[in-house]
């Protein structure tokens, strides 16, 4: 079975920063994309970031763009979200999820990340800023 395991999230001042972490088990496909989303109670799910198979094409979306990096460690099967400069409109819960290459291409080319092409999610994370 495939999962995905996210982690990181919690408490944190405005101007803060936090990591997140997708553990992906079970998958074994060779080209895919990672992407982290998040969803604020009553609001449609935003994708923010997206990552290459291999970290050699990213997507940020423009509320999250130079203030947050995302990476991947294919030996650990993990990729990470490094979240710095926090802002109250950050608050909301955290989901990893893969695709396909998809994913990441018509991010890139449209603006937007696309949930359909997410196969597989992983557990949520919350993740707080507040003072």
């Amino acid at each position: 079975d495939v999962q995905l395991q996210a982690s990181g999230g919690g408490l944190v001042e405005p101007g803060g920063s936090l990591r997140l972490s997708c553990v992906i088990s079970g998958f074994t496909a060779r080209d895919f994309a990672i992407g982290w989303f998040r969803q604020n109670p009553g609001k449609k799910r935003e994708g923010i970031s997206c990552i290459s198979s291999f970290g050699t094409g990213t997507y940020y979306s423009h509320s999250v763009q130079d203030r947050f990096t995302i990476s991947r460690d294919n030996a650990k099967n993990a990729v990470y979200l490094q979240m710095s400069s926090l802002e109250p409109e950050d608050t909301a819960v955290y989901y990893c999820a893969i695709g396909g290459l998809q994913l990441l291409t018509m991010a890139q080319n449209m603006g937007v990340m696309d949930e359909t092409y997410s196969d597989y999610w992983g557990q949520e994370t919350q993740v707080t800023v507040s003072s």
